[in-house]
């Protein structure tokens, strides 16, 4: 018998409908919920790095990000809460492999002369990355970006500070108008809301009171942007759940 060969675009299809039923496998997605919270215990979410610099992200998140931007190829990369720097030089590889892309936001209430010196060691990979360093819901960092993204919208934004809902709400308003149709706003840790409270780690947020609290509430008064489900089906592991935005109209 005579091995069928998919086409590209059909192996596409299979994969989006296999998505689809792997998301509705309800045991399943609680299964990785627990084994999410279970590893959490021994840092597990943090153990991703690049180019030796930690990055605090899954790495079934990363792939997608990775997919969004080699999708979309934004112009500017803007990320809320940098933490150790490493997700920067990520998104500046991409960005130097596709192309096109000029600058990469970072943005966070304390960046350590340290690392700053650690990151512009990576040479071209830190020549496009940019620091802001203030409150997220300033509006005098708001005004910093203005003046560095000017008219453009081709904009990929990366909310990943303070989790609590309110803080979490004001970001999604302020940086919203950023991205313009077809691009993305990503919402992070809204899987806050699905876990238990982390005694491991105490937190200002947790259950009710998290990222995905807050993007309920942002998605009710503001139609454009929706869920890209064919993008979070595919994840099972996600720290993001529901929280991969497009915006679908201008």
């Amino acid at each position: 018998m005579q091995k069928r060969i998919f086409t590209k675009e059909e192996f596409h299809c299979h994969l989006i409908d296999s998505g689809k039923k792997m998301a509705a496998d309800g045991k399943l997605k609680k299964d990785a919920i627990d084994v999410l919270v279970r590893a959490d215990q021994y840092n597990w979410i943090h153990q991703a790095s690049w180019f030796g610099e930690p990055i605090l992200n899954l790495p079934q998140d990363l792939f997608a990000l990775q997919d969004i931007i080699y999708k979309t190829r934004p112009e500017y990369i803007i990320e809320v809460g940098v933490a150790w720097g490493g997700s920067l030089l990520f998104y500046s590889t991409l960005m130097n492999i596709l192309g096109g892309g000029k600058k990469i936001i970072g943005i966070d209430t304390f960046v350590p002369d340290d690392l700053k010196e650690r990151i512009a060691s990576h040479g071209k990979l830190s020549e496009m990355i940019e620091w802001i360093v203030g409150s997220s819901v300033e509006y005098n960092t708001i005004d910093k970006i203005k003046k560095i993204v000017g008219n453009s919208r081709n904009v990929m934004i990366i909310l990943d500070s303070y989790h609590t809902h309110d803080h979490v709400l004001k970001e999604l308003r302020l940086y919203s108008p950023f991205v313009g149709k077809g691009y993305y706003l990503i919402c992070c840790d809204t899987i806050v809301e699905y876990i238990p409270v982390q005694k491991h780690r105490s937190r200002p947020w947790g259950p009710e009171n998290n990222p995905k609290t807050a993007l309920n509430v942002f998605l009710r008064e503001n139609d454009r942007f929706k869920v890209d489900k064919d993008l979070e089906n595919k994840l099972l592991l996600t720290c993001n759940p529901s929280g991969y935005l497009e915006a679908i109209k201008d």
